[in-house]
């Protein structure tokens, strides 16, 4: 396994290669689209795979279940960016839904998705401002205030304050329930921990997107195929154009 100085080092440089710094939060569903080649899809997988990353010479994809939370679909995302920028062993990888488990690589990918979302100067920082001193361990109204910070998955932040010894693995252990409802009672939104709506489970963004547009400009395809393209990218939205009747107001 590559060390994890390495692997921060490594999740510093694609944060800041995609234009954020090496601490503050990201929004990196926003991030992943802005690479030029990359597909997006988001497409319930199962229980058992959490996201795959295909690559060749001239586009990339990124497969996200998106039955599972979104928390972890962050992750997940985080995760299939190690494989796409680091991984030259193999132009595909199917990932598992267990986070740590895996060959060697798997665990690398883990390691730098967590890093990628949760630097460790930040992470220390936040963690100091609810301990202080003291060195307590965390309690789980203030976990989920650090999860809800970084956007990230309970379970995933549960292992990460293991690694960095704020919590033992027993405390861990014990923070398995009443999530929803202690986020909800702190005020927060609760969509971080819930699979995204229905109605946005299916959908392809990025590159496939652009290029049925710049194979139609071209005159390479008719209209009919551009938007059956569209269709099977789950993009009602633009064949149709689905909108508010009178549009949306743009602030």
């Amino acid at each position: 396994m590559i060390d994890k100085l390495e692997l921060c080092s490594k999740a510093s440089s694609i944060r800041r290669h995609l234009g954020e710094d090496v601490s503050s939060p990201i929004n990196i569903f926003s991030l992943a689209q802005s690479i030029p080649s990359l597909t997006l899809i988001f497409y319930p997988l199962g229980k058992n795979i959490s996201g795959a990353c295909f690559r060749s010479e001239h586009s990339s994809l990124i497969a996200i279940n998106s039955a599972m939370s979104v928390g972890r679909q962050r992750y997940s995302l985080a995760h299939e960016l190690y494989h796409l920028h680091f991984d030259r062993d193999s132009a595909s990888t199917i990932c598992s839904s267990r986070i740590g488990g895996g060959n060697e690589n798997e665990k690398n990918a883990d390691q730098f998705a967590s890093y990628f979302l949760m630097p460790p100067s930040a992470l220390y920082e936040a963690i100091h401002r609810y301990q202080g001193t003291s060195g307590r361990s965390l309690s789980l109204e203030e976990i989920i205030r650090l999860e809800q910070y970084f956007g990230i998955s309970h379970q995933a932040m549960l292992i990460r304050l293991v690694e960095e010894g704020a919590l033992s693995s027993a405390e861990a252990a014990s923070m398995q329930s009443g999530i929803i409802h202690t986020a909800a009672r702190l005020g927060y939104d609760l969509s971080l921990y819930r699979p995204s709506p229905k109605e946005r489970q299916m959908t392809v963004l990025g590159h496939y997107i652009c290029q049925a547009r710049n194979l139609l400009e071209a005159d390479l395809i008719s209209v009919g195929k551009y938007e059956e393209l569209l269709l099977d990218a789950f993009r009602d939205d633009i064949v149709y154009g689905e909108e508010p009747e009178g549009g949306i107001v743009i602030d």
